[in-house]
């Protein structure tokens, strides 16, 4: 009973609590039905309205997008429309900057145009042609306006760089301001900024530069008589060039700068003093036109006044080094009036460089003009001589007497160098003739060159160390030079003139003489500079020598050469008992002592005696020699042709050695003549042959004395022997003689 009351209880209990759960699910179900019903509803209708809207917006985006950039081209458009309405105005009134600056603006908004992608528009190829025609409309204008300020009237002739012409060109500056424009500012102003504005500065600063440099700076330059004069009249400064003679040929550097300053000057008050932007960017720095102008001709100008005026003022000897001074000064201060007027920037330029550096261009102009020098001397007539004597010398300056600084032992270095008696570091005294040359002609040029050599050593004595140096190669320079040059440069006449190869001879003899001793007289000062006493000559002399000996010899190859041939036509000496053949013989001979005899001549008084002397003797030798071995090998000799070959050989003895005339003297060279024999090695032989000739079978065995007479010195036995075979019938007494000699 107790536990049925408690079931009834809790299913008391229980039920609500069912009923309220059965509720709860039917509420729910409806509220899914609802919201299934809602989400049909916003999916068939609200999605679709939204998707609509979105749309719609996305359209009015891009149609605001599109406005926007309509609306920014048509603002370029006008405002390109309002710069070339604004330009066309400011042209009207001549105000040619703001002109410019309208095109500028245009210009910029037809970029801004053609940047838009996907905009094209015909429009712009026509606004594009209007501004190139609107921008050559404002150049052609500008032009205008810039011929009135610089008017050039140039002469008509093609030629435009003489001397004439310059006088004819004038340059026409219409910039003078009147009155009532100074206020407002020179419009020559106005006309530069506008160029600069558009771009064209440079191409006309160009033009007016080259016409400045051709026809108004290089000729003030070049001609030193020219002088720049300039004249205002009415509202235009002339500038124009009178002619007055020069001092010199070349005009000095301070004279020339003082021309150029003045054009400048004039350039610059009139025409160039205009800074390039509006007053109003103040910048600190503007550019001038005149710093324009000078990038583009300064270079060319710096380069024309080095070679066309400096360095024609380099001094040529070093006591002038002092007062150059002065030009560097002047450079300097022509420099500095030329920054002044904004011509040039910067500092050192390539003009005074050159100026400052004077020592170096000294010395090379001084060894330039040394070896310009040398070639002229070297390739001038060998033929015009001079005759020298042992105790000829080289004429000398003094040399400068050494100054404080100057501890240099330059004692007797002044004395003249004679070729004789060279006082060698005074101990020794060695004889007179030791060093003396034999007395001959030498090539004036070559004396000139030695004298050249000289002084050129004296000046590098004098000179600053590097130029002391450079001076002493030079002076080395020179004699390489003769080496190389006088060989090749007359090789024909050398080879064809035997005056000229003896002359040649001499001369090399003559420097090589000199090459000697050279460097030591001027030994204190080089050794000092020239690392371990190379101031030497001494290594060149035998390179002279043989020069000299190689040209003489080729010569004398060349006389042997005719001699042999002349003889050739002798018919081999032999049958001289027929006319015909004695008559080539007796010819060959008398051209032989003809060509001998004018040697002879034309070598008299230019070859020393005794080079002369063993030159004939050499050749009259050659001669002989050839004689002898003809006849010597002749298989028969008939009495007749004995007596006429003789005959033939006493004119060469009688008249062979009186081709012997070193000396112009005729009485002193007897002595010469008679010393033949000395000269001449087959002279007794010849004799011995002369001997043999007229002689009978005894007197020949007689001459032989057994191998011990005078014939046995000049002949071998079977020379002998075969000479009595020809001469002589075959007999007895011919045999018992032949027996005899061996």
């Amino acid at each position: 009973g107790e536990v049925c009351n408690m079931i009834n209880k809790k299913y008391n209990e229980f039920l609500p609590s069912m009923q309220s759960a059965e509720d709860l699910v039917a509420q729910v179900d409806r509220l899914s039905s609802n919201i299934d019903l809602l989400k049909a509803g916003i999916e068939n209708e609200v999605q679709r309205d939204l998707n609509v809207a979105v749309a719609e917006f996305t359209e009015l985006k891009q149609q605001l997008e599109q406005d926007t950039l309509v609306l920014s081209i048509l603002k370029k458009l006008q405002e390109f429309d309002t710069a070339i309405k604004k330009y066309n105005t400011a042209l009207m009134e001549k105000k040619y900057v703001a002109a410019a600056q309208q095109l500028a603006k245009a210009r910029s908004s037809l970029k801004m145009l053609q940047s838009r992608q996907g905009f094209e528009l015909k429009i712009l190829k026509a606004l594009s042609t209007e501004l190139t025609v609107q921008t050559q409309n404002m150049l052609y204008h500008l032009g205008e306006e810039w011929q009135k300020f610089a008017v050039w009237k140039l002469p008509p002739s093609k030629e435009s760089s003489s001397l004439e012409s310059a006088l004819h060109s004038e340059l026409h500056l219409g910039t003078v301001p009147s009155k009532e424009e100074e206020v407002a500012g020179p419009p020559v102003a106005s006309v530069l900024q506008a160029f600069a504005v558009l771009g064209e500065l440079h191409a006309k600063l160009k033009i007016f530069g080259q016409l400045l440099l051709k026809y108004i700076l290089k000729p003030l330059i070049s001609y030193p008589s020219l002088q720049p004069v300039t004249k205002e009249q009415s509202d235009v400064l002339i500038l124009r060039f009178k002619s007055e003679e020069p001092k010199l040929d070349h005009a000095s550097p301070m004279e020339v700068f003082d021309k150029i300053k003045l054009v400048f000057e004039v350039l610059h008050k009139y025409l160039l003093n205009v800074p390039l932007e509006e007053p109003e960017d103040e910048k600190d720095c503007r550019v001038t036109l005149a710093e324009l102008l000078g990038d583009m001709i300064w270079e060319e100008l710096s380069d024309c006044l080095i070679q066309n005026c400096l360095v024609n003022s380099i001094p040529t000897n070093s006591s002038k080094l002092e007062q150059y001074i002065e030009v560097i000064k002047s450079t300097e201060e022509f420099e500095k009036a030329l920054k002044n007027m904004h011509f040039l920037k910067g500092d050192a330029t390539d003009l005074l460089k050159y100026a400052r550096n004077v020592n170096s261009h000294f010395a090379n102009k001084k060894c330039q003009d040394v070896i310009v020098a040398a070639r002229n001397l070297m390739t001038s007539e060998i033929h015009d001589t001079v005759k020298i004597t042992p105790d000829s010398c080289v004429a000398l300056p003094r040399l400068p007497v050494p100054g404080p600084g100057d501890h240099l032992k330059m004692q007797t270095a002044s004395k003249p160098l004679h070729n004789d008696m060279v006082n060698l570091e005074n101990e020794t005294k060695l004889s007179q003739y030791t060093f003396s040359l034999p007395t001959c002609r030498i090539s004036s040029s070559v004396e000139k060159l030695m004298e050249l050599a000289y002084q050129t050593l004296l000046e590098a004595t004098a000179s600053t160390d590097q130029c002391c140096m450079q001076l002493f190669y030079s002076v080395r320079n020179i004699f390489q030079l003769f080496y190389d040059v006088v060989p090749t440069y007359h090789k024909e006449n050398l080879q064809k003139l035997p005056q000229l190869a003896a002359i040649h001879h001499n001369n090399c003899m003559y420097i090589a003489h000199h090459l000697l001793t050279m460097g030591h007289q001027f030994r204190y000062r080089l050794t000092n500079i020239l690392c371990n006493g190379a101031a030497t000559f001494v290594d060149l002399v035998p390179g002279f020598r043989r020069l000299g000996m190689e040209c003489f010899l080729a010569q004398m190859r060349v006389q042997k050469g005719e001699i042999l041939e002349r003889l050739s036509s002798a018919r081999n000496f032999s049958n001289m008992d027929d006319e015909e053949n004695y008559c080539a013989a007796n010819k060959a001979i008398r051209q032989v002592l003809h060509q001998l005899r004018r040697l002879g001549k034309v070598w008299q008084d230019v070859l020393p005696v005794n080079v002369y002397c063993k030159a004939m003797g050499t050749l009259l030798n050659t001669a002989l020699a050839e004689v002898v071995t003809r006849i010597a090998a002749l298989e028969d000799i008939s009495a007749e042709d004995a007596d006429r070959l003789y005959s033939l050989c006493r004119i060469m003895v009688e008249e062979g050695p009186q081709v012997f005339t070193p000396l112009p003297e005729e009485d002193k060279n007897k002595k010469y003549q008679e010393e033949v024999p000395v000269y001449v090695q087959k002279w007794m032989t010849f004799k011995e042959l002369m001997i043999i000739l007229q002689a009978n079978l005894q007197e020949i065995v007689d001459q032989w004395a057994d191998g011990k007479g005078p014939l046995a010195a000049e002949f071998s036995a079977a020379e002998v022997r075969s000479l009595i075979r020809a001469l002589f019938q075959n007999t007895e007494r011919r045999a018992a003689a032949l027996a005899k000699i061996k």
